[in-house]
């Protein structure tokens, strides 16, 4: 019993230490990220962590639901794809043609209302609303300065950075992207309750605006300034001139640094469904028209989806780009193989959520699921009667 009890009170005082030194040391966001990630014995965030964050709701309007394809669900998944949802634990698998959905499946409890995390697909969503900004004239232009925002932001070539370099990736930020590392600065600012003074800690240390450089915290900082440019949350405005236009038919979740004011994580973090989700490739298709209204101007939606580097033809402004089988598409994607495709010559939209991702090589920058649902799809279209 004596031993038990010594045992115990040096464990409490380890562990008193170990926390006073986290502080100490400013990495006391590692709690967080023990309590709502490693605890539930995960290595890295997941589809359903939005329900240990406070959130802030991105409200529905007036839904107008997606019309369905007479021979709906009328063709089974072919087995090569029924085989990738098993291995990489598909939660999710839409597609819409014609702007009708034509096959829908769920699996693992999830349902069309379940949400789950968009992880980076919310930087399309990101940089709509910087075309939406500058439509408004709230922002001049993709060349205007982020210092007109921030003028406390650091680093050799913090004056030369623009709006649009953030949206492009070609930010310049001393950022490391690096998911399963708990002591990167990409862990730091998923669970830091104050993630303006973590981005704006950070310094443009690389001349900005000459090459593509995949960093979230570039988006992080490109929401920073739209919320100051608006005097909105990103997650009001986005409701406002994207989600209740559009239709959704579920609010959307927008994950915040803290509750209640805080900020959005909006280099990831939005829960919805396969359904809305798909909204936003209908509005892209429709070159930024909905249903009559031009929520987004075409000239920068076609922007958006055209290569800036032509170093990095696989990204534009917030949108991935490809060619598979002959055809040009684009995507939004995200952290664990999340993706809203749009291939405009066959007026064709796939959503795919789930658990995991295919692989991904330093050769090729799109991870080899891509192609799977993109070549299954046809097949898929080909077998019908």
């Amino acid at each position: 019993m004596k031993f038990l009890l010594k045992f115990l009170k040096w464990f409490a005082i380890f562990i008193a230490t170990l926390i006073i030194a986290l502080y100490i040391f400013d990495v006391d966001y590692l709690l967080r990220a023990v309590k709502t990630i490693y605890f539930k014995g995960y290595t890295t965030a997941f589809l359903e962590d939005y329900k240990e964050f406070p959130n802030r709701e991105i409200k529905k309007g007036i839904a107008q639901p997606w019309s369905i394809a007479s021979d709906y669900n009328s063709v089974t998944a072919t087995q090569n794809l029924e085989k990738t949802h098993k291995e990489l634990k598909t939660i999710a698998f839409l597609i819409i043609k014609n702007d009708s959905i034509w096959h829908e499946s769920y699996f693992d409890g999830f349902d069309k209302n379940s949400k789950s995390n968009s992880f980076s697909m919310a930087k399309s969503i990101v940089t709509m609303a910087l075309g939406k900004a500058i439509m408004e004239r709230k922002i001049k232009s993709l060349d205007q300065k982020v210092t007109d925002f921030f003028p406390e932001l650091k680093g050799k070539f913090a004056k030369e950075v623009t709006v649009g370099d953030l949206s492009s990736m070609a930010s310049g930020l001393n950022w490391d992207e690096k998911y399963y590392s708990p002591f990167s600065i990409v862990t730091r600012a998923y669970f830091d309750d104050d993630l303006d003074k973590v981005i704006l800690g950070l310094n443009i240390n690389e001349k900005p605006g000459k090459s593509f450089k995949y960093l979230s915290g570039a988006t992080q900082l490109l929401a920073m300034c739209l919320e100051k440019a608006t005097g909105e949350h990103l997650s009001d405005y986005v409701s406002k001139h994207f989600w209740q236009p559009m239709g959704a038919e579920n609010e959307a979740l927008w994950q915040l640094d803290e509750a209640p004011d805080g900020i959005e994580k909006a280099y990831c973090c939005i829960a919805s469904n396969a359904r809305d989700f798909a909204r936003f490739g209908k509005l892209y298709l429709n070159n930024g028209n909905w249903n009559g209204k031009q929520l987004l101007d075409s000239a920068f939606v076609k922007k958006c989806i055209t290569p800036r580097f032509k170093d990095s033809p696989q990204y534009g402004y917030g949108w991935w780009m490809h060619t598979v089988l002959g055809k040009k598409l684009y995507y939004m994607r995200g952290h664990l193989g999340q993706f809203v495709i749009v291939i405009p010559e066959d007026q064709l939209i796939i959503v795919r959520l789930g658990h995991l991702k295919g692989l991904q090589t330093k050769e090729d920058p799109h991870s080899n699921d891509l192609y799977t649902y993109v070549e299954e799809t046809y097949q898929m279209l080909n077998n019908r009667k």
